[in-house]
C-alpha cells in the first residue's frame, strides 16, 4: 500500500559564499538525504531548533524551493518529474499555512481578494460563486464574512492567521504544511488555532505536515514526530514513543528543555557543550557526535543510517545497532 506522501532520499542544496581567493563555493546542504512518509489523515510533525532544515523541508514539499536530489511522490505520483503546467493542476491539492500571519497577507488587498486570488488563479467559478465560497470559508475558519472588505492590518494576529488558513483551504486541498503556525501568536490564541485545525482536519479530511520549534505545542496536534538536526533526520516515531522512549541524545536533549509548569516539580536538564556544525560543512559522520554526550570514536567517522528500532521507531543512532 503507497502512502500518500513520500520523501525519499530528499536533499536540498544552497550556494554559499565563496572563500577568499577561491574560486569554488561552498554549498550549504540545508535537507541531507530526508527520507519519511505520511499517511492520509496523519498529522506528521517535524521538530527541532532554528536552522535545523524543518522549514527549507516543508518549502521544498510545496516545490517553493527546488529539490536538488531526491523525489516527493504525492498520492501516488512523483511531483519532482511533473512539468511547470502539470505541477500548477496539482498544486491546489497541496496548500501551506505561513508562519507569520502579518507578512504572509498582502497588505494592499482586502480580505475578499487575498481570498479570491487562488479561486482565480485555477478559474473556479464565476464572480458570485467564489463570493459564496468565500464566505463560507471565512465562517467555517471562525471569521465574520462581513469582514471581506477590511485589510490585513485591521485584524489581531490570531485572526490574520485565521486568514491564512482559510486561504490555504479555500481551493479545498488534501495536504497543508503548517510552518509554526503558531509561533507567532500568544499563548492563549495559540490553543484556540490548534483546536481550529484540528476540527478542520476532521471536517475536511485533511492531512498536515506540522512544522514547529516547540515540542509542547506538537504533542497535542501530532500522531508521529520526526527530529530533524543539521538537515538530517535524527528520530522519527510516534508521539507517543517520542516523548516516553526517546532514543536519540538529541531528542532526550529537546524533551529535557520542555518547560514544568509545577514549580515543585524538578527536572533535568541536558546542557549541551560546543556550537552546531556549519551546513556548509557538516562532519562527516553523525551530525551531532560533537555535542554528543554519548559519542564514540565511530560517531565521528561513518554517518548513522535511520534503522527501525521497532516497527514505528526509527532512529539514526550507532548507539542502537
Amino acid at each position: 500500500m503507497e502512502s500518500f506522501v513520500e520523501v525519499k532520499e530528499l536533499q536540498v542544496y544552497f550556494p554559499g559564499k565563496s572563500k577568499l581567493l577561491k574560486k569554488t563555493k561552498s554549498v550549504v546542504k540545508a535537507v541531507d538525504n530526508v527520507s519519511f512518509t505520511i499517511e492520509q489523515g496523519e498529522t506528521l510533525g517535524i521538530v527541532g531548533e532554528s536552522g535545523c532544515g524543518k522549514s527549507t523541508l516543508g518549502r521544498a514539499i510545496m516545490h517553493l524551493f527546488k529539490p536538488t536530489s531526491g523525489e516527493i511522490c504525492f498520492a501516488g505520483r512523483s511531483l519532482t518529474s511533473l512539468s511547470a503546467g502539470e505541477m500548477r493542476q496539482q498544486r491546489r491539492h497541496f496548500q501551506m499555512v505561513f508562519q507569520d500571519p502579518f507578512s504572509s497577507l498582502n497588505p494592499r488587498l482586502t480580505v475578499k481578494e487575498i481570498l479570491d486570488e487562488p479561486l482565480k488563479a485555477h478559474r473556479l467559478g464565476d464572480a458570485k460563486e467564489r463570493l459564496d465560497k468565500i464566505r463560507q470559508i471565512m465562517e467555517v475558519c471562525g471569521l465574520n464574512h462581513t469582514f471581506t472588505e477590511r485589510y490585513a492590518h485591521e485584524f489581531s494576529g490570531g485572526q490574520r492567521q485565521r486568514i491564512g488558513i482559510a486561504r490555504a483551504l479555500i481551493l479545498q486541498p488534501q495536504l497543508v504544511v503548517a510552518d509554526e503556525p503558531v509561533s507567532a501568536l500568544d499563548v492563549s490564541i495559540q490553543s484556540q488555532i490548534l483546536n481550529l485545525m484540528q476540527d478542520l482536519q476532521e471536517q475536511f479530511q485533511l492531512t498536515y505536515l506540522f512544522i514547529s520549534h516547540d515540542l509542547g505545542v506538537v504533542r497535542h496536534i501530532c500522531n508521529r514526530l520526526g527530529v530533524m538536526y543539521l538537515g538530517r533526520m535524527a528520530e522519527l516515531a510516534t508521539t507517543e514513543q517520542l516523548y516516553t522512549n526517546p532514543l536519540h541524545p538529541y531528542t532526550k536533549t529537546l524533551l529535557s528543555a520542555i518547560p514544568v509548569a509545577d514549580p515543585r516539580l524538578r527536572k533535568e536538564r541536558i546542557i549541551l557543550q560546543g556550537d552546531v556544525p556549519s551546513p556548509a560543512n557538516p562532519p562527516q559522520g553523525c551530525a551531532f557526535a560533537g555535542r554528543c554526550p554519548s559519542a564514540m570514536k565511530l560517531c565521528t567517522e561513518i554517518r548513522p543510517d535511520m534503522l527501525p528500532v521497532t516497527d514505528e521507531h526509527l532512529v539514526a543512532c550507532h548507539l542502537y545497532r
